[in-house]
């Protein structure tokens, strides 16, 4: 599994197209809201947070994982990793430890820096939980659409609707509120997790709304889970 997943971190590395479009842009899209941090203060430095998790994990983790997928079934190396001693979930993991790993680092780094130059988050642990709740939910529906990519080039196409949903989601969310229209909102993709982020950051949550946000985050990531289960594809897609 860890051979994998060096293989494929030396492949992303290599890769000038995927290292722009999925790691470079969306720390450069964070390193901005950072900057112009001053702009949302009348949402909250949450909106900041749960922005940065959501950017690096739709366009960075998700988008990446899909096109790195995509490209690895086209020219068999799956199907031929399909023929050695790993199983099925190793060689899965080991695919998409990378781009998780550089998504883990990216996070952390970029929420450091913005906890240095605004204030320190409410609640470090709900952070934490969130964003990691986040990220499973992207890897399992990069899993589902890698099934449904033919290539890396139609991975730019297959990604568009999940990547800026979710974004647009966010901006919903953390710009409107949840006073109205608590429930859809919060049953959203990502919806909670992002109400989740920005209460976690600028206040904390009470213990009574925590499993209430929690819950239909898990929920999430478990529909990404069979999402995943139901659509990925071993052998290339004609």
């Amino acid at each position: 599994m860890f051979d994998i997943a060096l293989s494929e971190l030396a492949q992303t590395f290599r890769n000038r197209s995927v290292l722009i479009t999925s790691f470079f842009m969306p720390v450069a899209a964070s390193v901005f809201f950072i900057w112009r941090h001053e702009v949302f203060e009348t949402v909250g430095r949450g909106f900041i947070a749960a922005l940065v998790v959501f950017t690096i994990a739709a366009f960075g983790l998700y988008a990446g994982a899909v096109t790195s997928l995509a490209a690895r079934r086209q020219n068999l190396f799956l199907k031929r990793l399909r023929s050695t001693a790993v199983s099925d979930a190793g060689i899965l993991v080991g695919m998409v430890l990378p781009a998780t790993v550089i998504a883990v680092i990216q996070t952390t780094l970029i929420l450091v820096v913005l906890a240095a130059v605004t204030n320190r988050p409410s609640d470090l642990v709900l952070m934490v939980l969130a964003s990691v709740l986040v990220l499973a939910m992207m890897i399992g529906l990069g899993l589902a659409t890698a099934g449904v990519t033919r290539s890396p080039e139609h991975a730019q196409v297959t990604t568009l609707p999940i990547s800026l949903g979710v974004i647009a989601i966010v901006n919903w969310v953390a710009i409107t509120g949840t006073d109205s229209l608590t429930m859809l909102k919060r049953l959203a993709p990502g919806g909670a997790a992002t109400e989740l982020l920005t209460r976690a950051w600028d206040g904390g949550v009470p213990g009574a709304d925590v499993l209430v946000l929690v819950a239909p985050t898990l929920a999430w990531v478990a529909v990404s889970g069979a999402l995943a289960l139901k659509y990925f594809q071993w052998e290339p897609r004609r």
